[in-house]
């Protein structure tokens, strides 16, 4: 069994019954995130992709927050003075894992959002696959309040995920809602009350641990690229991702599927997945 105890100062990652826990560990800050972080997180990511132990990633905070965005004093303030080059880099360590690494990541991810989340936490919110908040979870965009737009990609991610006007609400008044709320808008998948979070995320983690993890990597990022292209060209990368899959799969888990359902029929594939060897 993995053990990465103490090897990370600002994140915190656990490893049990093949599900990768991640958690941002800045609680005095409510797990704002910082340039040390983003760095941290750019390897626990990395560093997790090739554990065979974690085959799903939750992702969550430490204390009562999730995350309350970019720690405005260490990301901002005094970041402001330095060279132009190392601010590049600041804002490149940001995007590499909040967005490249994990919406493309090649394990199933999933929000586990415990606590506050503001601003710029909402990339790595929409960037994990599925997201579980807990009822009373706060939800805020509250930059305009402090006399700037929302940063990074937070806007792209809202609009990938929210209604306009709703989203459009939030932006321009700076106000914040609740999980439940958040839930209602498909920000994320649902809510539950705070005292069964995570034994809602664990149940959704050994879901996706049944399945077959080189079809679900492909159906995942199959989806994903299909949202940013046309009927002609999604149906080719559609086509595509379904080959590479059976090409890759070690399991050939598209010949024991049918094998189990229409041989054996011991399994119906709209209840129930193929039971892997």
């Amino acid at each position: 069994m993995s053990n990465y105890e103490g090897r990370w100062q600002t994140v915190k990652v656990d490893v049990a019954e093949g599900i990768g826990w991640i958690t941002l560990n800045r609680p005095e800050k409510r797990n704002a995130m910082s340039p040390t972080l983003n760095r941290e997180m750019i390897d626990v990511l990395e560093t997790l992709e090739l554990d065979d132990d974690a085959q799903v990633i939750v992702l969550t905070g430490a204390g009562e927050s999730w995350s309350a965005g970019m720690d405005l004093k260490e990301y901002f303030r005094e970041t402001d003075g330095k060279p132009e080059i190392t601010q590049e880099r600041i804002r490149r360590d940001c995007s590499q894992w909040q967005w490249k690494l994990l919406r493309m990541y090649s394990k199933a991810t999933i929000a586990m959002v415990n606590g506050w989340c503001f601003g710029g936490a909402f990339s790595p919110l929409v960037a994990c696959d599925l997201a579980i908040a807990a009822d009373d979870a706060v939800f805020g965009l509250s930059e305009v309040n402090w006399g700037i737009p929302p940063g990074n990609l937070v806007s792209k991610a809202v609009a990938d995920t929210m209604g306009h006007r709703q989203a459009l609400h939030y932006i321009m008044t700076g106000e914040t809602f609740t999980g439940r709320q958040a839930a209602e808008m498909g920000l994320v998948n649902r809510s539950v009350p705070k005292e069964e979070l995570r034994d809602a995320v664990i149940a959704l983690a050994r879901n996706l641990l049944e399945k077959n993890p080189v079809v679900l990597r492909y159906a995942k990022q199959g989806f994903k690229r299909a949202r940013e292209l046309t009927w002609e060209q999604g149906e080719d990368y559609l086509y595509a991702k379904t080959d590479q899959s059976n090409y890759r799969d070690p399991e050939k888990g598209r010949k024991e599927g049918l094998k189990q359902f229409l041989d054996d029929k011991t399994i119906k594939p709209g209840l129930q997945a193929y039971k892997r060897g």
